[in-house]
């Protein structure tokens, strides 16, 4: 299985590898002695894309050298572009959209099988023109019951509360390839959690296309609130965390949860995409420059030492320089924790496709450039205040980039998007940690992203 993409996908398929484990197939990580390989691609934007045609065509050259060795394509490309793909690439097998996960068993016992689409209905939402916003009415689901091969570090976990998407991003092709919203059962995900937790999870990291929207469809009023006092409750589970959220969907009772539970961790991802009133307005995104500054405040007054993630967009058709000084001005006075930012993919489809002025792809990455290095900047300024601290530390094991050192995470570090806490001394004779495991660091040099430190046994904070 190769996976592509972000941790929804990752679900996915960690989901299509439960399916087929359980239907009795082995599973490797060479690629080379497979008999079946699965490519789970992404479609989210041209980037994105490239890398799931050029993995297609590696995996093909694999499946070429040895007579009967199939190859299968599923995710988030198939489900975009469902009509032009077998044509395209003849070398693939077989097709499985994001809603058809379950037929992978029924491709791996009949070769020749091909997959049935689920049929879709397509239908205005929200009152936005059909011509703008139908998606397939797609209804797949994964719950506690379905089978799943984990490919994350043991003592971590996603695990995916909602699928699809309702908001009208003008620039997004998520609603054609994941459909509507649709929550799982409180009941499913803590029943989920909870076995994770046997199974030696600490860290629970939630996810869906929009968390923060969770159980609107199901006719909950604090549906992410109520779902994380339950979950707050699990024995054995170390850190929550939820991922991206929704401006306006940031409630009061949510961030009384966050304040209140220990176990929460005070880390809110959310995509704001721009500050430039008029780009949001494009974008069509809610609220003004004015109403995240307000909403910023709100947050870091209600839940005292949160970390705030953000993303954004630059070279949007019809940014200027001016409304790109404004999103710097604003990442300067907001001085978040930690900042992403994409040069705007035109993506087929979309309503943002058909805007005139578009940005020439120099000036848009001229603008991500001068961006990140502002908030390398901040980054690095804000990392000094924990110079000489002991902080908590969630145990990881031996370094991305040495075996010499270990490597961890504060709570407000997200596994594989924000920095790390990099440990190089311990003292003498002390038996190293389990991953997972919480310990004491005091901090003794900071970087532009990572933390350095020493393990500080028997702190008593």
């Amino acid at each position: 299985m190769v996976s592509l993409g972000c941790p929804k996908n990752l679900v996915d398929s960690e989901v299509m590898l439960g399916l087929a484990a359980q239907s009795g197939y082995a599973i490797t990580d060479d690629a080379g002695s497979a008999d079946v390989i699965v490519v789970n691609t992404c479609g989210f934007i041209e980037a994105a894309k490239q890398e799931s045609i050029d993995t297609i065509l590696e995996m093909a050259a694999l499946k070429a050298e040895r007579p009967g060795r199939r190859l299968i394509v599923a995710g988030c490309l198939v489900e975009r572009y469902r009509q032009q793909l077998p044509a395209e690439l003849p070398e693939v097998d077989a097709f499985i959209g994001t809603n058809e996960l379950e037929q992978l068993p029924h491709l791996l016992r009949t070769p020749a099988a091909t997959v049935t689409p689920r049929p879709v209905v397509l239908r205005p939402r929200g009152g936005v023109p059909q011509r703008e916003r139908t998606r397939p009415d797609a209804d797949y689901l994964y719950s506690e019951t379905t089978p799943r091969q984990r490919t994350t570090p043991r003592h971590y976990a996603y695990v995916k509360i909602a699928e699809g998407c309702d908001h009208p991003c003008a620039f997004c092709s998520i609603p054609q390839m994941r459909g509507h919203l649709r929550s799982r059962r409180i009941g499913s995900i803590l029943a989920e959690v909870e076995r994770l937790a046997e199974e030696g999870v600490r860290e629970i990291i939630l996810i869906g296309q929009d968390t923060t929207s969770y159980g609107e469809d199901l006719g909950l009023k604090q549906g992410l609130a109520d779902l994380l006092r339950a979950l707050a409750q699990v024995q054995g589970i170390t850190w929550i965390r939820f991922l991206y959220a929704y401006p306006t969907r940031i409630s009061d009772a949510l961030l009384d949860v966050l304040a209140s539970e220990p176990k929460l961790c005070p880390y809110i991802d959310m995509p704001l995409q721009h500050a430039a009133t008029r780009m949001l307005h494009a974008m069509r995104r809610p609220g003004s420059r004015s109403f995240m500054e307000k909403l910023i405040a709100r947050i870091r007054e209600r839940v005292p030492g949160v970390a705030l993630r953000t993303t954004f967009i630059v070279g949007y058709p019809g940014e200027t320089q001016a409304d790109f000084e404004v999103l710097l001005d604003f990442c300067a006075a907001q001085a978040f924790d930690w900042v992403g930012v994409f040069t705007y993919s035109d993506e087929e489809g979309t309503p943002a496709f058909d805007l005139p002025d578009k940005v020439p792809s120099r000036t848009a990455e001229a603008r991500r450039a001068k961006l990140m290095r502002l908030q390398a900047r901040l980054s690095k300024q804000r990392l000094r205040q924990f110079k000489r601290r002991v902080v908590e530390v969630l145990f990881e094991g031996p370094s991305d980039d040495s075996d010499l050192i270990w490597q961890g995470r504060i709570a407000t570090q997200a596994p594989g998007i924000d920095g790390r806490v990099l440990i190089t001394d311990a003292p003498e004779g002390f038996a190293p940690p389990q991953p997972g495991d919480l310990v004491h660091v005091e901090i003794t040099a900071t970087h532009t992203y990572d933390l350095v430190g020493r393990i500080v046994p028997n702190h008593r904070a």
